[in-house]
Order: C-alpha cells, then structure tokens, then sequence
C-alpha cells in the first residue's frame, strides 16, 4: 500500500471524523473525512471530464485550504502530476515555470490569481480554471474513493525551488520518495506524542504554504494518521488563531520563532524595573543551569512562576513541540523556547531530499543542532564540507534538465550545497552555504550566515542582514529597518569583539525598506537572493568600498 492509499483508506474508515479546518473570522470551518472525500470525487470527475491523462501536469496556485488539499489529492489519484506553485509570487514568473513544466491545465483557487496568470500567458495558454468551478462539479458515480494504480518510480509532483540563485529548477519527487518519508515524519511525531494518537487526535496548527516542499509533507502526515490539521488563513492574525487552536505542534520558519522571542523581550524592557530585574536574573539563572554551573534554584523558580509560565501560555497551552525547518535556527532563540519549557525541534533538508534528511529525536535533542539523520538515509562530508546525501529520499531529477541532475547527484550521492558538521551523537549542524562563501583577497573563505545570524541576535528591531565581501578587503554589512546607525554599530562592535579579524564587519550600509518577495530580493520561502542584493545595491556596496583598505 503506498502513501496515497493510506491516506484514503484513512479517511474512509472515520467518515464522521474531523481533519481540516479553516480559521475564518476567528471560527473554525470543519472538514470530516467525508466531506473531504466528496470535495475530491468532484475534483476526480472534472479532471476526467478536462481530458488530462496520466502523467500530464497541472499547476496549482492557491494559498492553504480544505479545497487545496482536495484538489491535492485528487490530482494525484488520477496519475496527474501537480505543480503547486506560490500565489505571491509574480505572475510572469509563475508563467515562467508553469511554460517550463509544460502545464495542460492550471487551477486558481480566485480569480485574481487566474488573471494574473491569463495576463501574462498571451499565446498557447492552457485552460485556466477556478476552485469554485472544480467543486460545483458532481461526482460521477463511477469514481470510486480508491487512487489510479502507479509504480514507485511515477513522478508525482513537480515542486519548484526558491532560486536563490539562477532560474528556478524542477524537483520531480515520486511515490517511492514519499512512501519512504510519510511514515519517517509519522515515526517520529508518534515518539513527540508518546503514542496518544491512537486514542486522541493530534492537534496541529499550519500557517506554511503547501507548495513548500516540508508544509506540504507535514500535510500528508496529518492525513495519513489520526490528526485535526487547523489552517492559518490571515498571517496577520496568526497569534490569535494559534491560541485559538491550541496545537500539540506546528511547523515553523526560524524568522517567526525570533519574531516570537525579540516581541517578548521588548515588552520585558517596557515593564517596570523590577518586572525587568526578575526576568534577567531567572534567565541568567537558567543559562547557568544549562551550561553545568549550578542549579537554576530561586530566581528561575520566581521567574518562572511569575513570567515564564504566562508567556508560554500565550503562546500554546497544549504545545508539545515547536518544529522548525527551511532554514537554521539561532540556538539563542532554541534556548529562549527551552526557558519557557517549550521543545523546538529541529529538521533539515531540501527539496530535492523529499523535504528532510534530519529530524530532531524529541527526546534528546541538542540546541543548535538539526538532529540525526531519519532512517534510511545516509549522510557524510565532502570536499569543503559539503553535505551528501543517499537514499530513497532523494529525488528523480530536475525536469528537463538532464545536466543539472548530473551535477548534483554524482556516484549516487546528492551534493546539498550545505556546509556542516556532525557530532559524535550522530548530530548534524549547518555551518553556511557553499554557494555563498565569500572568497576575500586576503584568500579566507567565509561563510556569511553564521555572521549575520549574530547581527540580528544583537539588533532585534533589523529585518534583514546581508553580509557582503566577496574579492574584498574586508567586509560590510547591508541592514534592513527602522534603525540608527549608533544602534548597528553597537550591535557590530558585539559581535566584532568574538570574531577573528577577517571576520569583522569593517562598513555598513542601512536600507529602511525591507527586502521583500515582490521586489526580487527574496525567494518565495523568503530566503536571500544575494546575487540579486548584490546587483540592487550595487552601488552602496561600491560605495562601502571606495577608499577603504583592511
């Protein structure tokens, strides 16, 4: 049984069960497994009545709903290939992959998002159709709730990477890719909540895209086993929505968890002194404790009593865990959480390793770290410390780019990219991003991410830092807010003071406007595009430089 017939023969065996739902207006709307499977035999019966045929592919563009999933699931229970795409993302480069993935049809959950597509997609488009047309469709009585038979090496998505770097590209995963990880990621969220699922369902809060390759497998997850999945619909209510539902665990982004961290402490600092006093000393209590140098004793139990236990009811009275993925977590912002006496659990991976190559043990985990790697997989160092990868988590191939798949995957190993290292517990780190290092005159390569993971540590109020220096001197950074430059050059001197000399920020340059998605300077996951930073502020950077020596 692969991981698309779980899924169903999970759903139809607890028809009357609850397992997605939508915050609308600060009240949920509930799916049951029933309604789900009739939302995907309407989607089932209008792919057929469409034309599309095994193995064609169709973009999904969307933002997170029950209808997504349906429409997830239906596709691929027809053979079809889906390509779920960003609908932030703009709309000629939306066109962009969807030309280069050779869609036959492409459905919008609105009809902005349809117009945005018909707009830029003049000549030879294919037909461009709406949710609400999808599910007013009636089920053909002949559809059945069972998926259309396929073999482990059948593609069945095609997820676009964010392109930091260069045009996106492809990753085709197939049913052998998630018949090995569905279960993995279910392994491990049975040992977080210590075989109560079987009894009572998770509750799981989801505010990532699904087009993402992790939020799309903790989707999968969910379905797959006894869980009651909450769907964030309005980011800008997501605190409220979180407390209203109440998770066991959810997936997050680093950037949120240091939003969380930087918010509370800046209310401590509005508090009044002694507020201020008892907060510090439980935390430098708890520090010492942590570190092996005494017991965290009276000031972290007042601490705890008076501040600690209130701030981590706001944030979920039923949490179990924090998961946090895409991209590494400052281990300041995974102790902060520890403080409180909320888990954060680490993961790893890309796309092209079905989302995951480790996952923190709930059990022991190590801050700082991202956890061993899941069963199955093998992982080792490279040339320049390079993480490889081998396993049946690893993808089919770039679509349509045969040279770029060899380059990646050599001798059956996938090269990540990433920089890192092991412990001897079998715990990984990642140290920076080879494509990254800036390669200075002095001959020092750096790694810019631990660098500027320090910055933002030391400057809560930035959005963003970009280290920059490569064929340089010296290096500067670019800083994103509303700040002074007495507040960067302070939180410079910090971290200058435990870096070696060719570490050191010499030169800064500070931008009021936050980099963003829609202005190319981030990707869709909101990763840095450097070398599209590097060419916006093209002339600040010269700018930096011009004069100066190390």
């Amino acid at each position: 049984m692969n991981f698309l017939e779980r899924i169903l023969q999970q759903l139809i065996q607890t028809p009357n069960r609850p397992v997605l739902q939508e915050v609308r207006d600060g009240q949920f709307v509930t799916a049951t497994c029933a309604d789900l499977l009739q939302e995907i035999r309407a989607a089932r019966t209008y792919i057929r009545q469409s034309g599309l045929k095994k193995g064609d592919r169709c973009g999904l563009l969307a933002p997170n709903s029950i209808r997504w999933a349906a429409m997830d699931l239906a596709l691929m229970a027809e053979g079809i290939i889906v390509v779920p795409l960003y609908s932030r993302q703009a709309p000629n480069e939306l066109v962009g992959m969807l030309k280069d993935c050779e869609a036959s049809l492409v459905i919008c959950g609105d009809p902005a998002l349809r117009d945005g597509i018909a707009s830029n997609w003049t000549t030879n488009a294919p037909p461009l159709a709406l949710f609400d047309e999808v599910f007013a469709t009636i089920p053909a009585t002949d559809i059945g709730d069972q998926p259309n038979p396929s073999t482990d090496d059948d593609i069945v998505t095609i997820i676009y990477t964010s392109g930091t770097s260069g045009e996106p590209k492809g990753v085709m995963l197939t049913v052998a890719n998630l018949n090995h990880m569905v279960p993995c990621t279910g392994t491990r969220l049975d040992q977080l909540m210590e075989g109560k699922t079987a009894q009572v369902a998770d509750q799981v809060f989801h505010y990532l895209p699904f087009c993402f390759a992790g939020s799309w497998i903790l989707l999968l997850t969910a379905l797959s086993r006894n869980s009651l999945l909450s769907l964030s619909t309005d980011l800008n209510k997501l605190a409220d929505e979180l407390r209203l539902a109440a998770p066991n665990y959810c997936l997050n982004v680093p950037t949120l968890l240091e939003r969380i961290r930087t918010g509370v402490e800046s209310q401590i600092a509005q508090k009044p002194s002694f507020i201020q006093k008892i907060y510090h000393n439980g935390k430098a209590a708890w520090m010492r404790q942590y570190e092996g140098q005494g017991r965290a004793g009276l000031a972290f139990t007042l601490a705890n009593w008076l501040i600690f236990n209130n701030i981590k009811k706001k944030i979920g009275v039923n949490l179990r865990a924090l998961i946090c993925g895409s991209a590494p977590l400052a281990k300041e912002t995974q102790l902060f959480f520890s403080m409180l006496g909320i888990r954060v659990l680490q993961v790893y991976g890309l796309t092209e390793t079905t989302a995951i190559c480790t996952m923190d043990d709930p059990s022991d985990f190590t801050p700082g770290r991202v956890g061993p790697a899941i069963p199955g997989i093998e992982m080792k160092l490279g040339e320049g410390d390079e993480i490889l990868v081998r396993g049946p988590n690893i993808f089919a191939g770039y679509w349509n780019r045969p040279e770029a798949t060899a380059s990646t995957i050599k001798n059956g190993w996938f090269h990540s990219g990433d920089q890192g290292d092991v412990d001897a517990k079998g715990n990984w780190a990642i140290t920076g991003r080879i494509k990254n290092l800036l390669i200075m005159k002095s001959g020092h390569n750096v790694a810019p991410e631990p660098i500027e993971e320090k910055i933002l540590f030391n400057l809560p109020t930035a959005q963003q830092c970009v280290v920059v220096g490569n064929d340089k001197g010296f290096l500067s950074a670019l800083i994103t807010g509303e700040l002074s430059n007495e507040q960067v050059q302070t939180a410079i001197d910090a971290v200058n003071a435990d870096l070696p000399h060719y570490k050191r920020i010499l030169a800064f340059h500070i931008s009021k406007e936050p980099l963003t998605i829609e202005s190319g300077l981030l990707t869709a996951n909101g990763k840095l595009k450097r070398d599209a930073i590097n060419k916006h502020f093209a002339a600040e950077i010269e700018e930096l430089y011009r004069g100066k020596k190390s």
